[in-house]
């Protein structure tokens, strides 16, 4: 074997050795792999049911309903769809209706998206981008937060002194 071909076999190893390992990692992460959604966009791609996925947006106001136990139901909008929530847990401190949401779980064959996590955000600092942006664009969410009236420095004295 000529010293031409030994480093063609060498490099042709290494290469073939290198795909195997893309090739194992992305089996490996294919069921860690979990996409994000706003609703609008999740009924456009008519996700099947038992997908894992991320949904986030706004918790719709006067949808949150406490059932037996720690279970609640709940809508999270985006201004473009609205997708019905189920989850059984403790839900976190920040969360409530208006305020910016993330679930991750699965879509049920009813079309109903059961949560195994909530992720409560406060403002759109923490919300995904796109979804902030829609929801800017829609006129749902403003900087302070979803429709929330923005303080000014005099605003902030005033109320301070008034509570001396």
């Amino acid at each position: 074997m000529t010293r031409k071909q030994k480093r063609l076999t060498l490099i042709g190893s290494a290469l073939g050795v290198l795909a195997l390992a893309v090739g194992v990692i992305l089996f490996a992460l294919r069921d860690n792999v979990v996409f994000f959604y706003g609703p609008g966009e999740l009924a456009e791609k008519h996700v099947g049911p038992g997908t894992r996925l991320r949904i986030g947006g706004l918790v719709k106001t006067g949808t949150l309903v406490h059932l037996e136990g720690k279970s609640v139901k709940f809508e999270v909008t985006d201004g473009k769809g609205d997708v019905s929530v189920t989850y059984t847990g403790l839900l976190p401190d920040l969360f409530k209706e208006g305020q910016g949401v993330v679930a991750e779980g699965a879509l049920d064959t009813a079309g109903v998206f059961k949560a195994d996590s909530i992720l409560a955000k406060h403002d759109e600092r923490y919300m995904p981008r796109e979804v902030a942006d829609a929801l800017k664009k829609q006129g749902v969410w403003q900087e302070g937060g979803p429709a929330a009236p923005v303080a000014t420095p005099a605003a902030a004295t005033t109320a301070a002194g008034a509570s001396k």
